[in-house]
């Protein structure tokens, strides 16, 4: 009985240890290369002053939250405002060389006006991402409505930009999936 033991302890341990040695490179087969994405500050609508930072930062916030999940895109932040409606495909190009990074996302936040006043708004946006590839061009570019599409009328202008940037971007992976058949799907952690 103690010979069995022993021999059957010996054989789990190889077996267990053979097991440890094959990564999840060599059993899945994938070449996880990493893609950099650049993303720059977002142009916001209106252009009032005291909305920009807080609109930075749950803008980036869900931006990295999103990212955070995949190993293979890397986001890389940077504080240039670029105009979401004519964009400079050599200023583009020039960031993506720089930063060693295959696309750009030029985006846009919209925050509906709602009353008589000048500075009173909804909580309610329109978040807007413009693609463009390593040289500048334009590939495509998609939007994500919170009043549309989550019927959202309570809660923060902050938690609408968070809902809204995360559907813009799930609007665009699908969009890129259906336009670029080699664009890689993102690989969770």
């Amino acid at each position: 009985m103690k010979k069995i033991f022993i021999l059957f302890s010996f054989a789990s341990l190889v077996v267990i240890t053979g097991c440890h040695s094959a990564s999840a490179h060599a059993i899945f087969g994938r070449d996880t290369k990493v893609n950099n994405i650049i993303y720059f500050n977002p142009e916001i609508f209106p252009d009032v002053e005291e909305i920009k930072e807080p609109t930075y930062s749950s803008f980036f916030s869900a931006v990295s939250d999103r990212y955070g999940r995949f190993r293979n895109y890397k986001m890389l932040r940077v504080d240039a405002n670029i105009p979401f409606d004519s964009a400079n495909a050599e200023l583009l190009k020039e960031f993506c060389e720089n930063n060693n990074a295959d696309l750009a996302v030029v985006p846009k936040v919209k925050f509906f006006k709602v009353g008589l006043g000048k500075y009173v708004f909804s909580n309610q946006v329109v978040v807007s991402l413009k693609i463009y590839d390593a040289q500048g061009n334009y590939i495509t570019e998609t939007n994500y409505d919170t009043y549309r599409k989550n019927a959202r009328l309570l809660g923060s202008a902050e938690n609408s930009i968070k809902i809204g940037t995360a559907g813009a971007m799930r609007n665009m992976g699908k969009s890129l999936r259906k336009l670029h058949h080699e664009f890689e799907a993102p690989i969770e952690n």
